[in-house]
């Protein structure tokens, strides 16, 4: 819960459910996502393993789906190269073999500067990284919450995926790093957790 929370506020939403205002859809998307990999039991994992393209599809259609028309949910923009970029980011996920948190970086950042769907990128983006982390058995539950750690700066963050957008070496450490923080801390917000609720 408190990871789709805080995915939600970086593209916009709302931190908190709000019966009196209705749903805000963000939030809604971003709760959706978590729940399909909520305890890292989901199938997503086989098929990002088998065919990361259509786990992307899989999570905008949660993620956007009060935000935009059922038509366009899975379905990225055919603008140019948008196209190929997915294919290489797939290519990446399933040939190549680099640490676990750096493949989680790499898928989030491409999809998260790419923009490939044009509406709830950030949270797909995000749901990517987690699930990444999940399929490598990194965090084979899903218990961390890096997100905690990207709402907590976002000015960093947004900086950050800058650097990566720009390709550079500096801006790619940049990106890695933050991203490494944010897997670090998000394991001690959910160590945190856990130990909070074996108190009670």
């Amino acid at each position: 819960m408190r990871a789709a929370r805080a995915s939600s506020v970086l593209d916009g939403g709302s931190l908190v459910l709000n019966p009196d205002e209705g749903p805000d859809p963000v939030l809604a998307g971003a709760l959706r996502v978590a729940e399909a990999l909520e305890g890292g039991a989901s199938s997503l994992i086989g098929v990002w393993q088998r065919a990361p393209l259509q786990a992307i599809a899989k999570l905008h259609a949660l993620a956007a789906a009060d935000l935009t028309d059922d038509d366009r949910l899975g379905r990225p923009r055919a603008d140019a190269g948008v196209g190929r970029r997915l294919e290489m980011l797939a290519d990446v996920v399933t040939t190549t073999r680099v640490p676990a948190p750096v493949l989680a970086a790499v898928a989030h950042g491409e999809l998260l500067v790419l923009a490939p769907f044009g509406v709830a990128d950030g949270v797909v983006a995000r749901g990517v990284s987690r699930l990444a982390t999940i399929a490598s058995g990194l965090d084979t539950r899903g218990l961390g919450v890096p997100e905690q750690f990207w709402m907590q700066k976002p000015g960093d963050y947004r900086a950050a995926a800058r650097g990566f957008e720009s390709g550079t070496r500096e801006g790619l450490t940049a990106w890695l790093v933050n991203s490494s923080h944010a897997l670090k801390a998000g394991a001690r917000e959910a160590l945190a957790i856990a130990e909070a609720a074996s108190k009670k």
